[in-house]
């Protein structure tokens, strides 16, 4: 480390970096207590929220480049353990909003809940910086298990809730709610990309304490921003009744018991395996049960929302290979000219920023002629470009040899094709689900996607577990090896999504659909 003066690199690069935060943290501020009630055309309550959630995406993405690096090179855990742990973690991150947001909507009301979850994960990525001296034996892994756990059950009560908010700051009717739910979105990839480059550039460089710590402060600065632009809410998100002090302690008091639970669970991960199985099989036979009871059109719809959704654990699968084994294979077989490679995951972010707005256009250029491809048509097209970006990657690479280094364009192509596929995917998706269930299982049919991108999320754990091989280790060829194989069933399956996307497309009825009715069970 350089020694620039009474100052070392660290407290230089350090120093900049939340000086960076301030003026961020300024800005929030400025706008989120501005007596004015608009701001750009929009209630100052959606920069106010812009903010909040840009610091916990910087908190959340930051940590997540550094992950699988401190998994194995401070905790010393081989490359297929470190894999499926991070898969582990990271579908547990998509499974705790279905408690938040129910305890939200029934009790805590949005902004308290946002509030409890951003306490917490300010918790977690404080505590992520504690190191110890690192390897298994350390007995302070005990305490990176309970930094996890914080920020698991901090994202299930503050992820879903304050989208949810978003939404309540315009009347249904407001032509301004898709601007609004674009700027948020800026707000949430402006952050991701911002956090994996400053704190995964600190982590790597100068240590990893200043990596986390550096993101428990842009988790506090999205607290502060919070609570400062309290009254540019107008009363949105609040409890739906009055609730008396002792049941809104006890309901704290769950939301940390959740903490101890999710502490064992994370760190065994077959259980998770085990639990996802079970709870999902059930969760498919309950809807199933309503859809059969449906009349005909709603329950075709049905039939088209579960054949979405059952392509989410492939497609995630795959695409969350980005915080594992692709930063692994780009930090040991790419020649990134000495740039770290946690910072590669935020070209993911960056293209999204610049590229959403295109695909936006497409889709209406699209739509006015008649040629706009259906939200089927479009998966298939995603997962085409999924087992692209696994292919050049594949062919690329093997065309330099084996034995050289990987060029570093043949990353970028990945990571394009990879954000254009999740452009295909996640908006059309989010759109699909609320278009297509019935009203009086809207809230059950979003979580039954979001628990299948949970289910992906531990599938990328196991798809990278495997490129380890039987030792754990991963070597090049390894990855490659695996990553042509998925390639290929990624293909194969989006053909067969393309060919069954007419078929999907009429279950959707579309045509009756703004002026159906909505059924009810029988």
């Amino acid at each position: 480390m350089k020694d620039m003066g009474l100052w070392s690199e660290a407290d230089w690069i350090a120093a900049i970096a939340v000086a960076v935060l301030g003026v961020f943290l300024a800005i929030g501020a400025k706008v989120a207590t501005q007596s004015e009630p608009e701001f750009a055309g929009h209630p100052k309550g959606l920069y106010m929220l812009f903010f909040a959630e840009m610091w916990e995406r910087f908190s959340y993405y930051g940590m997540r480049a550094l992950l699988i690096f401190y998994l194995t090179k401070h905790w010393l855990f081989a490359d297929g353990k470190a894999n499926l742990i991070y898969g582990a973690y990271t579908s547990l991150v998509y499974i705790t909003p279905v408690l938040g947001g129910y305890l939200a909507d029934r009790y805590l009301g949005q902004r308290k809940a946002v509030l409890f979850g951003g306490l917490l994960l300010a918790a977690g990525h404080s505590l992520m910086a504690v190191e110890g001296v690192g390897g298994q034996s350390d007995p302070t892994i005990n305490v990176f298990w309970l930094a996890l756990a914080f920020i698991i059950v901090g994202s299930g009560f503050l992820k879903a809730n304050i989208s949810v908010m978003v939404g309540q700051l315009y009347k249904l009717t407001d032509v301004r709610r898709d601007g609004a739910y674009t700027i948020f979105y800026m707000g949430i990839n402006l952050g991701a990309a911002i956090g994996t480059i400053m704190v995964g550039y600190l982590g790597e460089t100068i240590g990893w304490g200043y990596g986390f710590g550096l993101a428990g402060i842009g988790m506090l600065a999205g607290l502060v921003v919070f609570v400062l632009g309290k009254g540019a809410l107008n009363g949105v998100g609040e409890a739906p009744m009055p609730l008396s002090k002792s049941k809104e302690m006890l309901l704290y008091a769950v939301g940390l018991a959740s903490v101890a639970v999710i502490w064992a669970l994370v760190q065994y991960q077959d259980v998770i395996q085990s639990l996802l199985i079970v709870s999902g099989v059930g969760l498919l036979g309950y809807v199933l049960y309503e859809t059969f009871k449906l009349p005909k059109e709603p329950r075709e719809r049905m039939f088209a929302v579960l054949f979405l959704i059952s392509l989410n654990p492939l497609f995630w699968g795959l695409f969350e290979q980005a915080g594992g084994s692709m930063s692994l294979f780009t930090d040991r077989f790419v020649d990134r000219g000495g740039v770290p490679a946690s910072l590669f995951q935020s070209i993911n972010p960056i293209i999204i920023i610049l590229v959403a707005p295109l695909f936006a256009a497409l889709w209406m250029w699209l739509g006015k002629r008649g040629k706009d491809p259906s939200a089927p048509a479009k998966f298939g097209l995603a997962l085409v470009q999924m087992g692209l970006a696994n292919l050049v990657l594949v062919w690329g690479a093997e065309a330099y040899g084996a034995a050289a280094m990987t060029p570093v364009f043949l990353v970028f192509a990945y990571y394009f094709l990879a954000t254009t596929a999740e452009l295909c995917l996640s908006p059309v998706g989010l759109s699909a689900m609320n278009r297509l269930a019935p009203s009086f299982m809207a809230s059950l049919i979003m979580g039954a996607w979001f628990y299948m991108t949970a289910v992906g999320n531990f599938v990328a754990g196991k798809i990278g577990e495997a490129t380890g091989g039987e030792g754990g280790a991963m070597t090049k060829q390894g990855l490659l090896d695996i990553y042509e194989l998925f390639g290929w069933i990624s293909i194969g399956v989006a053909i067969a999504v393309l060919l069954l996307s007419p078929i999907v497309k009429r279950w959707m009825h579309l045509d009756t659909l703004e002026d159906r009715v909505e059924p009810k069970a029988e």
